[in-house]
């Protein structure tokens, strides 16, 4: 069984830092894409960034040059670092991940993370 397991959220006040985590844990292989989406309320969820195996990264335009994206191979862990926080970033931020559970799977299946909750607010 594999769990993608957040932390980080919580309130923060606008122009403010949060650091978001997630660890990936149990029967796993190997690991190929590692990202975040967002779902704010009565929007749909949209990918805020990712990072591939090989470290190529990928940022949606709202959040470039504010967000960084980073990943541990070695804990399965990938983190984004979130600067110059707007009140529009307020969200539940999602953890994704693409891996194999065994060396003999055909292909990448994808998991999602429980969500954590950013609030960005005066």
């Amino acid at each position: 069984q594999v769990r993608l397991v957040e932390s980080g959220g919580g309130l923060v006040q606008p122009g403010g830092s949060l650091r978001l985590s997630c660890a990936a844990s149990g029967n796993i292989f190997s690991i190929k894409n590692m990202g975040w989406y967002r779902q704010a309320p009565g929007k749909q969820r949209e990918l805020v960034a990712s990072i591939s195996n090989g470290g190529s990264t990928n940022y949606a335009d709202s959040v470039k040059d504010r967000f960084t994206i980073s990943r541990d191979y070695a804990k399965n862990t990938v983190y984004m670092q979130m600067d110059s926080l707007k009140p529009d970033d307020t969200a539940v931020y999602y953890c994704n991940a693409d891996l194999k559970t065994y060396s003999w799977d055909i292909r990448f299946s994808n998991y999602w993370g429980q969500g954590t909750q950013v609030t960005v607010s005066s």
